[in-house]
């Protein structure tokens, strides 16, 4: 079974990722360290990963979208809806896939010029 949307919930250390199939089957559920991230995604084939926008999100976007994965951010107010229990970052990282699904939010595109900037210092 090929992963198809992963949710990542980011933190300082600890990032908690959640991958399901097309027919919403739940592949991988776990915990890595900041070190792990990049060599787990550059281990998944290219996926939709749906990342709640935070203060790091568009630098985790860059490097995710360097292994050639589609990122989608996704501002906290559309995440609220799909939580059914006590917060926790596994809960947020089925959340953020659920909502990355969904096609009623379009999400946002992360930066993905220099330093953060979307626009070209040639304009």
């Amino acid at each position: 079974m090929q992963v198809t949307t992963v949710g990542l919930d980011l933190a300082k250390n600890v990032f908690q990722v959640h991958g399901i199939t097309d027919n919403g089957e739940v592949i991988f559920n776990r915990t890595l360290r900041r070190a792990q991230l990049l060599a787990f995604f550059e281990r998944l084939d290219p996926c939709l990963v749906g990342i709640e926008a935070c203060g790091t999100c568009h630098h985790w976007a860059r490097e995710l979208i360097r292994l050639g994965h589609d990122v989608k951010l996704i501002p906290p107010i559309y995440v609220k809806p799909y939580v059914k229990r006590g917060k926790s970052d596994a809960a947020d990282a089925v959340c953020r896939d659920q909502d990355a699904r969904s096609a009623s939010n379009s999400g946002t595109a992360p930066d993905t010029g220099p330093c953060g900037s979307t626009t070209d210092a040639n304009d």
